[in-house]
């Protein structure tokens, strides 16, 4: 526990650096640009999809007393949200782990980690890899709990899990893999495991609480940095120099 909060405190810390503060709102800002747009273009087939599905489909049951055009927008509107938001936060992650990462790896690793040697343990196709299966997790397992949602409070809790363990797949890889060899890798993943995930449920969350999920990208790789290369400095048998 104080491991991960020492890589919240070291994300929070690093953040104020004028290199990570040019970066910080991009991966954001870029996501929520590019599905705002999709989602205001087909805005009328969706609606309109989804008003003909509540006149067809729905028992009368379910619908007696309401009026079918608002019942239908508002569906409308749960219904997009459901499919844009893990849009929005799996392509902000992506853009943070593709083109933000190297540039806060070198940050982080210069300032608080200048002794670590580097051992290239990662490569380009493990971090492929990587990002695709962790993507392809989340994506499948979102549209999967989708009815669960119907249960009460497992419509909050269920979108934070699914978050949480995007975000600590996503990361951890490409935060060891230029300083750690593939076996630290692997013995970092299995050590640290609860840590990884503790932290990827406190930064998942940061991805429902406006403004904050604005910066949620770049700080949750920032905070996986500093854990990840703080465990590797602390691996076993011996500190690393």
């Amino acid at each position: 526990m104080d491991r991960v909060i020492k890589a919240v405190s070291g994300a929070v810390q690093s953040m104020v650096h004028p290199i990570i503060l040019a970066v910080m709102v991009v991966p954001m800002a870029i996501a929520l640009m590019l599905w705002v747009a999709v989602g205001w273009l087909a805005w009328d087939a969706w609606n309109q999809a989804i008003q003909a599905y509540a006149t067809a489909w729905m028992p009368e049951s379910w619908t007696a007393g309401w009026d079918l055009a608002w019942l239908g927008l508002v569906l409308a509107l749960m219904g997009a949200v459901i499919a844009l938001a893990p849009l929005v936060i799996v392509t902000s992650l992506l853009f943070a782990a593709l083109f933000a990462m190297p540039v806060l790896l070198k940050h982080v690793a210069g300032h608080s980690f200048p002794d670590l040697e580097r051992k290239q343990g990662g490569t380009l196709a493990g971090s492929i890899w990587n990002a695709v299966a962790a993507v392809g997790t989340f994506l499948l397992l979102w549209v999967l709990t989708i009815p669960l949602w119907l249960l009460g409070p497992l419509a909050l809790v269920l979108p934070l899990l699914l978050s949480a363990n995007l975000n600590q797949r996503l990361f951890r890889y490409d935060a060891l893999s230029e300083h750690a060899s593939a076996e630290e890798i692997r013995e970092i993943f299995e050590q640290a495991r609860g840590r990884l995930f503790l932290l990827g449920l406190i930064t998942g969350l940061m991805y429902f609480i406006p403004p904050i999920n604005l910066v949620a990208p770049v700080l949750s790789a920032l905070a996986f940095i500093h854990l990840c290369l703080g465990c590797l400095l602390y691996t076993s048998p011996s500190p690393r120099d």
